[in-house]
């Protein structure tokens, strides 16, 4: 027996809310935007819950800031969607634009994250 859905993902993967806001533009071209918070992130993407409704294959631009308020805008595409709680979406993004800047947030976060996990022992 075949799995149902074979894993894709390679990239290296952190469990983190890291607070966003993405913006896309809806069926009838009309701009939207919404805060929200990442479940995790990774290397490649990240995996957030979002109630306007998207469709696989959307483009989406992601803002956040580094932990040292250095902002971060990114350009997504939609690769994974499922239900979540209260009618919400679980959206998965990869990342297609400014890969860079979404490289360095997450080494920043990661090294925020080992800075304050030393500094508690």
């Amino acid at each position: 027996m075949q799995p149902q859905f074979e894993e894709k993902r390679f990239a290296l993967r952190m469990a983190l809310r890291l607070p966003i806001v993405v913006s896309g533009r809806d069926e009838d071209g009309a701009a939207w935007s919404e805060p929200t918070e990442t479940d995790d992130i990774s290397t490649l993407g990240a995996l957030f819950q979002l109630n306007q409704k998207i469709d696989q294959g959307d483009s989406l631009n992601i803002r956040s800031h580094r932990p040292d308020g250095v902002p971060v805008e990114v350009k997504a595409k939609v690769v994974r969607l499922s239900a979540a709680n209260y009618g919400t979406s679980r959206v998965g993004v990869a990342i297609i634009e400014q890969k860079d800047s979404w490289l360095r947030l997450f080494v920043a976060w990661i090294a925020d994250d080992n800075v304050v996990e030393g500094l508690e022992e």
